[in-house]
């Protein structure tokens, strides 16, 4: 099988058996890996990937790459799925196939300190290409690329334009600031303008700060949810 190609400044690691790339992409960033290393698993069910960033700012202005990396998945399968799909972005990270649940985006960096220029950060993702399950119907709110359509996409054909893709929103962002980047992302976020839910904290999805941090309003306050509060710790 042809290895992935990914664009200069990205390299790829593919990873076998049950490893997962977004654990897998964490150690490899404390043990000191170049920035741009992606390491992707691909079974017939599901499509992982991650992302080593080495950033040079604050952690909270280089959290954008989890939006970046969002909008990178999004423009890849809108680039490659038919014309009727769509694929929208939940501000805590899960990703909305038609308006189903098909997986999510994940983030980790080595502190939580949001004016701490962090040593590494790690964005991945996780992908459903086909149902688990023999019979379908036992999870309605899930969804697969294959249940909408998307059968006929291939894992390292996404995989490769999923990287291309996140590395013009990177581009872009590192020129241009988080204005293109916070327009785009918004248009594409789930049920911004309706109530939601976060954690146990209910409330109106008013949209978000200029960080990426949800705006929550419940009653006559309005609560700002960071971006940070996304971080996986150990």
């Amino acid at each position: 099988m042809i290895a992935p190609s990914f664009p200069p400044l990205m390299s790829g690691q593919a990873l076998a058996g049950q490893a997962d790339p977004f654990e897998q992409a964490c150690q490899q960033a404390t043990l000191g890996c170049d920035a741009g290393l992606i390491l992707h698993h691909v079974t017939a069910d599901r499509l992982r990937a991650a992302i080593v960033f080495a950033p040079e700012l604050a952690l909270r202005q280089a959290l954008a790459m989890l939006p970046a990396c969002g909008l990178g998945l999004q423009n890849a399968l809108g680039a490659l799925a038919p014309p009727e799909v769509s694929l929208h972005l939940e501000w805590s990270g899960g990703l909305r196939l038609n308006g189903g649940h098909c997986g999510s985006l994940r983030c980790a960096a080595d502190t939580c300190d949001a004016d701490a220029v962090p040593n590494w950060l790690v964005v991945g993702f996780d992908l459903a290409l086909l149902p688990t399950e023999r019979e379908t119907g036992h999870h309605p709110e899930e969804t697969t690329l294959f249940a909408e359509g998307c059968g006929e996409i291939g894992a390292q054909a996404l995989l490769e334009s999923w990287a291309r893709h996140t590395l013009h929103w990177i581009t872009r962002w590192e020129a241009e600031g988080n204005a293109p980047l916070h327009a785009a992302w918004r248009g594409l976020l789930y049920r911004v303008g309706e109530d939601t839910r976060w954690q146990d904290q209910k409330g109106h999805f008013l949209g978000v700060d200029e960080n990426f941090g949800m705006l929550l309003r419940q009653g006559p306050d309005t609560r700002l949810v960071p971006l940070t509060t996304l971080l996986e710790t150990d």
